[in-house]
């Protein structure tokens, strides 16, 4: 079947897209447009043209399945088809209803007249892969909407509704507003309206003014930004501004050939396909059974329980949060509401909406409503014994077929599963901190859980928004496990003669939100002590961290003490004199004389010991794509996402350069030689 259908209306040619889900640009589609309408515009009988994509989408922009492939750029291409319609000798009308994105977007503006249904979303993303439009988006928008809103969101790629842009002064961008049942109506009769009409209506024929201070504005805030996409966007807008037309394209499109090449868009697309390929779990099809998850039962009302609780309220589920402890039910119930009425003042939910959400609580003392649950999430504290003991409970409890989750960052999933009757029916939820705002959420299969729980919890992930990654049993999954190496390379490099702030400042100029030690802080120094603790006791503590110990023996657990590798004034970190004297005594102890050590040397220790433990995840089997590792540091620990990834990076970086480091690496006395050999 052709991706593009014909269909004559008396005058008028009909083309409409058939390329689902979004109607991407793929080659196909492309080569049919291009063809109907080099015979539209032969046609003596054709008066116009009306370009129609569906109730779904007008189009999302390129085919994603044809990233990287010679059909994306091949003949003709996305600019080359846009230029096909500025050259018509006859209007075309787009009909734009649910997505104009993108390459999507470039080809409506291309038409001469829009009719847009005022819900479509309207947008140039392009700039969250490193790019930048590269089809005529940056010369066209301008003329469109205006500088000031091209320069609000090419460099951003946030869409907008098309009603907000409709409303814009002098705006060319829509000629009408429709309803979906309408739309195709009122685009065949502006189009028959229009049929007569010349010179054509064409957006490279209008001319951009605007204030140059814009420009400077928006110049230096994207200049601050750090990778180069968002800068290119806003020089190529100038182009509209001071360029002809043609220029303007030309020095566009070089702008987006050069973005191509960049590091900076390859790991960002990288990290685009990653979110994809992670949806993709063996024993995982289409027609997988799924259990309809209504009511979520979260056992436990500390940060982590009621974080939870607010993430399943937001997605619109009923939830009970149980806690015996009367008063930190109430501490929990409060972190809720304040997250809720947070949304309410950022403008993100109305004040009825929260008050619908919160509605769907039911806080309470007894356990026994949890038999109520679809899905029933504990979480208490880290210790194995108590979550068996739990679980003991809730199988009891719970009905047949509910799913029982385990919010555990670190212990054996199949241990716990191991003490119910029913094990195909248990799997882990890794949510983390703090759970209402953090996207990543591990979710960790069990030897025996069954194909439909796996189905069911991805699903409920999607449901409250969260980017799912699925991992097998171990010692801290993916996240954790990698991060107790990235830790302990961190203390090490204290050891050798750094400061924490000197190790911060390091990883945090290569481009993290946070370094290690203002993240542990964050997190809590005496989760990560406690969790040592079990270790020991269980005798898999792998090495001990006789300085952490000391610290958070001395009651610095981090912000919440106001004190941990750093003091805290509010949640500024300041250098801690007393942590100073702990590291020097710490390396008298060792017989370390410091020594100092290069930013290079502290970021490449960093970085490569995570892709080192992600090898080795790999080869286990707990991960099963490298993405997929890339994903949970991108989505979960603040691994920037214009770098692609601990995984992406050491790739990058070529085997000869990582053995190269590896070796010397291993060379170091204190070190763990046999963690770096391959």
């Amino acid at each position: 079947m052709s991706l593009v259908e014909s269909l004559r209306d008396g005058e008028l040619l009909l083309l409409q897209f058939a390329n689902p889900p979004v109607n991407g640009l793929s080659h196909a589609l492309r080569s049919g447009l291009y063809a109907a309408l080099e015979q539209a515009d032969a046609d003596a009988s054709v008066a116009a043209v009306v370009l129609y994509g569906g109730p779904k989408a007008f189009s999302g922009g390129a085919d994603i399945r044809e990233f990287g492939q010679p059909q994306a750029l091949a003949e003709p291409n996305l600019p080359g088809l846009c230029a096909r319609l500025d050259a018509m000798s006859k209007p075309v009308v787009a009909a734009v209803d649910g997505l104009a994105l993108g390459g999507g977007l470039e080809l409506a503006l291309s038409c001469h007249h829009r009719v847009v249904v005022g819900t479509a979303q309207i947008g140039l993303p392009e700039v969250n892969l490193g790019l930048l439009p590269g089809a005529g988006g940056t010369q066209r928008f301008p003329r469109a909407v205006g500088l000031a809103t091209a320069l609000q969101m090419v460099p951003s790629g946030q869409p907008r509704r098309a009603a907000q842009l409709a409303a814009l002064s002098g705006q060319l961008l829509v000629d009408e507003l429709a309803e979906s049942a309408t739309l195709l109506d009122q685009a065949k009769a502006l189009a028959r309206r229009v049929a007569s009409q010349r010179p054509l209506a064409r957006l490279r024929d209008r001319s951009v003014e605007a204030d140059p201070s814009e420009l400077a504005a928006a110049e230096a805030q994207a200049a601050a930004l750090p990778y180069p996409a968002p800068l290119a966007c806003v020089q190529a807008v100038r182009g509209a501004l001071e360029l002809p037309f043609d220029e303007g394209i030309a020095a566009e499109r070089a702008g987006f050939q050069r973005l191509m090449a960049s590091p900076e868009s390859a790991a960002l697309r990288h990290a685009f396909f990653a979110e994809r390929a992670a949806a993709k779990v063996p024993g995982i099809e289409a027609d997988t059974p799924r259990r309809a998850i209504r009511r979520v039962g979260v056992l436990g009302a500390g940060t982590m329980g009621s974080g939870i609780a607010t993430a399943c309220l937001m997605g619109g589920l009923l939830v009970d949060l149980v806690e015996p402890d009367a008063a930190a039910l109430a501490r929990g119930v409060a972190a809720l509401d304040k997250h809720l009425q947070a949304q309410v003042s950022k403008g993100r939910l109305s004040a009825d909406k929260a008050a619908a959400l919160r509605a769907n609580l039911r806080p309470g003392g007894d356990d026994a409503v949890l038999a109520d649950a679809d899905l029933l999430i504990e979480a208490v504290f880290e210790d194995m014994a108590l979550k068996q003991s739990v679980f003991r409970r809730l199988d009891a409890l719970a009905k047949p077929g509910a799913i029982l989750a385990t919010n555990t960052s670190t212990l054996d999933v199949d241990a716990i599963a191991a003490v119910t009757q029913r094990p195909a029916d248990v799997l882990g939820l890794h949510f983390f901190s703090p759970a209402a705002v953090m996207k990543l959420l591990e979710v960790v299969r069990g030897a025996a859980t069954a194909p439909a729980v796996l189905a069911s919890a991805l699903g409920f992930g999607k449901q409250i928004g969260k980017t799912c990654v699925v991992a097998g049993v171990c010692d801290g999954f993916i996240g954790n496990r990698m991060i107790d190496r990235y830790l302990e390379q961190a203390l090490f490099l204290l050891d050798e003669g750094c400061s924490p702030q000197q190790v911060d400042q390091a990883i945090e100029a290569w481009g993290f939100a946070m370094g290690p030690f203002r993240m542990i802080d964050l997190a809590g120094n005496d989760v990560s002590w406690r969790i040592r603790q079990q270790r020991a006791k269980d005798g898999t503590l792998r090495r001990a961290q006789p300085l952490a110990d000391r610290l958070c023996e001395l009651g610095r657990f981090g912000q919440k003490s106001g004190g941990g590798w750093y003091d805290y004034e509010g949640r500024e970190a300041k250098p801690s004199k007393a942590v100073a004297a702990l590291i020097a005594a710490h390396r008298e102890q060792l017989g370390r004389a410091p020594r100092a050590v290069a930013a290079e040397e502290i970021v490449d220790r960093l970085l490569l010991a995570l892709a080192v433990e992600g090898e080795r995840l790999l080869a286990e089997g707990v991960a099963l794509r490298a993405s997929d590792i890339d994903l949970v540091y991108l989505a979960g620990y603040g691994f920037p996402r214009w770098k692609g990834g601990p995984m992406f990076e050491a790739q990058r970086r070529g085997p000869e350069a990582l053995a190269a480091r590896r070796r010397e690496f291993a060379a170091l006395a204190h070190d763990d030689p046999q963690f770096w050999m391959p």
